[in-house]
């Protein structure tokens, strides 16, 4: 599961697109977060802060200073100024090692001049997410796993932190079998706070039994992203000859196959199992980010951010 780690090979994990990157992206929650100092993100909480909440009827020991004046005007009553509490963020980045996620396919983007497997592609997503968060002065922790929880950093937002995460990611090699929703279901017990669950996986496992996981995160109040990596190949069959087919997570499972003959009945049971497992992230309204390996990371990220500032404004 590791590999000896060599000095400072784990700052590969950020290159410099990514820094660059970086002083001009903002993650952003969706939704009100707990935190534990004053940030960014809307909290429950109703405090002092810059975003104005609501107006209620003042009440004996509220405030003077709160007191909206222009408001008495026109009321001829005594009303307050409520505001929102602003807050960091707790995120909590969730890395898949199961074998499949070895695969590297021809089309993969290349990343510091070579082409990357799955696994190594959501080893920079996870590294620039993290990056991202601690620069901002949010907490940020990190899971890795296959049939099971492997490595388990609370969220934290000191500069340790980002150099722990990366070590843990250089560390981790992607091989075994799964078994998600087992997994998931141990680690939404295990998030004591509620914030963001970054997902970053291909959820190669039964679907249904994959949804109904990510709903424990949903049903424990946070905020879903789900990154579905998939290899271009694995998204569009592009196999002409006549081949053998190995499975990453059982080597001694391999099959010989006509790509011709079943590239249309593959190509549908994708389809398919993307469609479900999108519709159960938007259940839970989280979001549902499609990735595939030869995207640049940077930009996927990016446009992903992006997005969802526009949507907030």
């Amino acid at each position: 599961m590791f590999k000896k780690l060599d000095n400072l090979d784990y700052m590969r994990l950020i290159p410099e697109e990514t820094t660059k990157a970086a002083t001009r992206l903002e993650f952003l929650a969706h939704n009100k977060i707990e935190g534990f100092i004053n940030g960014k993100h809307s909290s429950p909480n109703k405090g002092s802060s810059v975003e104005f909440a609501e107006h209620r009827i003042y009440t004996s020991g509220d405030d003077t200073k709160k007191i909206d004046w222009k408001v008495y005007a026109k009321n001829d009553r005594y009303y307050v100024k409520e505001y929102q509490e602003e807050t960091n963020l707790n995120t909590t980045i969730i890395v898949d090692a199961s074998g499949s996620m070895a695969y590297k396919g021809e089309l993969s983007a290349a990343i510091n001049g070579k082409s990357v497997s799955k696994f190594e592609y959501a080893q920079y997503l996870a590294s620039a997410l993290a990056y991202l968060l601690i620069k901002q002065q949010d907490a940020v922790g990190l899971v890795t796993f296959d049939s099971k929880v492997r490595t388990f950093i609370p969220p934290k937002n000191s500069p340790a932190q980002i150099r722990q995460i990366l070590k843990t990611l250089h560390n981790c090699c992607a091989q075994k079998e799964t078994n998600i929703a087992e997994v998931f279901n141990e680690i939404a017990k295990r998030i004591y706070h509620r914030g963001v669950v970054i997902i970053i996986s291909d959820l190669f496992d039964d679907p249904d039994k994959i949804v109904n996981a990510i709903h424990s995160f949903g049903y424990r109040k946070h905020e879903v992203i789900l990154f579905h990596l998939m290899a271009e190949e694995e998204l569009t069959f592009p196999f002409k000859t006549f081949s053998e087919f190995q499975d990453l997570e059982d080597p001694e499972h391999n099959i010989d196959v006509d790509p011709k003959a079943i590239k249309a009945i593959y190509l549908e049971k994708v389809r398919d199992f993307i469609c479900k497992i999108e519709k159960g992230c938007h259940h839970i309204k989280g979001d549902y980010v499609p990735v595939s390996t030869k995207e640049d990371f940077t930009e996927v990220l990016s446009n992903y951010l992006l997005k969802v500032r526009r949507g907030r404004t």
